[in-house]
């Protein structure tokens, strides 16, 4: 279990959720699940709804499923395999119904002419999608323990999120995930060096109620009392809301631009990285997926 300053009882919750999203995290684990949402199907019928995966990347990530208790195998003849979900495979449905849902709001989306009004819409994203692209977003390393610490604090200085988050590591660690946190729009830094959640980042509860719920073994119905990301007061917004960045899933050419960095010692951004991002992306938006 990963340090932190919080109380034991929600440094235990914390670190249920972030293995879970480590569970979760590697890329096509979602489509695997929800390939197999409605029964289950046997190898050659997976393979053929995720074609773009070739039998050596499908079948180690089938394993794995199997392995973490998520998936069940039944072999009939060697190569007559069937795959369906486990009871918590199944259980785990809702919770992703959840995240995708936090993901259709927040996320970064290309636009298409709608041929019918002549408007750009919202391109439509599939589900698993939507899914994974958000836990890309909160599954490295720190970065959910640093938005629940800041759901704790409020308005923070690095200093002291860094010592609630991570009092193992030194100050300087904090700085990373926190400037790929600012960059996914989840948090802000006002020019003080103050840290505080954006309004995505506080949407983000349904996802950590429902994911901590699950973890625990505990029914979503329970998860409303949670002692970190429990429901708070609608509160007004007051700025115009910003798409949550994600990191791109298909091959795009690349190109470079510059981006601000924050370093120690800094009240805030000061320096320059070169950085790729897709040709394309919006200047404003972030990644683009």
């Amino acid at each position: 279990m990963a340090t932190t300053g919080l109380p034991e009882s929600i440094s235990s919750d914390l670190s249920r959720v972030t293995q879970s999203l480590q569970m979760l995290a590697p890329r096509w684990n979602v489509w695997v699940l929800l390939t197999m949402s409605e029964k289950p199907l046997r190898y050659r019928e997976i393979k053929g709804a995720l074609p773009w995966l070739p039998d050596g990347q499908l079948h180690p990530r089938l394993v794995r499923l199997v392995d973490s208790g998520l998936l069940e195998r039944t072999e009939f003849e060697p190569q007559d395999v069937l795959y369906g979900l486990s009871v918590r495979g199944r259980e785990l449905l809702p919770v992703l119904g959840v995240i995708a849902t936090w993901g259709g709001r927040h996320l970064e989306k290309e636009t298409v002419l709608d041929p019918a009004t002549g408007h750009r819409v919202p391109k439509a994203v599939p589900r698993a999608q939507d899914v994974e692209d958000t836990i890309a977003l909160i599954a490295p390393r720190q970065a959910t323990p640093i938005l629940w610490a800041l759901r704790i604090r409020g308005t923070s200085s690095a200093k002291a999120l860094a010592a609630t988050a991570m009092p193992d590591r030194h100050l300087t660690n904090v700085y990373e995930p926190l400037n790929r946190l600012a960059e996914d729009f989840l948090v802000t830094k006002d020019r003080e060096g103050r840290v505080e959640l954006t309004a995505a980042g506080r949407d983000l509860a349904p996802v950590y109620r429902a994911l901590s719920a699950w973890a625990a073994g505990a029914p979503l119905t329970e998860a409303a009392s949670h002692p970190v990301w429990a429901p708070e007061p609608e509160q007004p917004r007051d700025r115009p809301a910003m798409w949550a960045a994600t990191q791109p899933r298909i091959p795009a050419v690349l190109t470079t631009q510059t981006r601000a960095t924050w370093k120690p010692g800094d009240p805030f951004f000061s320096d320059t990285t070169t950085v790729i991002r897709p040709a394309g992306a919006a200047a404003t938006g972030g990644r683009t997926r």
